[in-house]
């Protein structure tokens, strides 16, 4: 089984890549996904959580307040580190997991989004990675459209390599500016599953 790790920066198009990657027939997982999961009620990483970040990080019903939990390790790179270390070996885990069963099945062409693939140490795990990148104005332009104070944006970016970074480190870049069919256009350039 090949197996492609697909990066890129916040907002800069990796779950439209994804989708556009599925449709040519590749098995897709997407680690922003799985960390959601992972923080559901009933889930043995939300009381982590809770027990390092205190009960203002849930709700009445006992569900995590995602935009409290994000202020404050977006602001705290200490914080963020704590988090990540509850979260990321989990995370890794299910994704791994996921291609093990994949590659039981016979599935020729696996890609994971891994938003943080480089600063996780992830690359090993792959034959080719992808990043997917646009203009910053675009990114923040797209960014503010999801409801994002500039301070948000701030702090998110701050938690990433600069994806001058990750393109340089990545196999193909693939840029999202353009129109939908422009960037598919290169995904079919690309031919991943070959």
């Amino acid at each position: 089984m090949k197996v492609l790790g697909l990066t890129g920066g916040v907002g800069m198009g990796k779950t439209t890549l994804g989708a556009l990657l599925a449709e040519q027939g590749a098995r897709v997982v997407d680690t922003d996904v799985i960390a959601r999961q992972l923080v559901e009620p009933g889930q043995p990483a939300l009381p982590e959580i809770a027990a390092t970040f205190g009960p203002r990080i849930l709700s009445p019903a006992g569900q995590l307040l995602r935009d409290e939990l994000a202020r404050v390790v977006f602001s705290d790179p200490a914080a963020r580190q704590k988090l990540e270390q509850i979260l990321h070996p989990r995370i890794r885990h299910a994704w791994q997991q996921q291609l093990a069963d994949w590659r039981s099945a016979g599935v020729p062409l696996a890609v994971v989004i891994i938003p943080l693939l480089f600063e996780t140490g992830a690359e090993a795990h792959f034959h080719k990675i992808l990043c997917a990148a646009c203009g910053p104005a675009s990114q923040q332009e797209r960014l503010a459209a999801r409801g994002w104070t500039p301070e948000q944006i701030t702090w998110r970016l701050a938690a990433q390599l600069p994806i001058e970074h990750k393109m340089a480190r990545s196999h193909h870049v693939i840029w999202t500016e353009g129109s939908l069919a422009s960037t598919a256009r290169q995904v079919e350039l690309l031919r991943p599953g070959a």
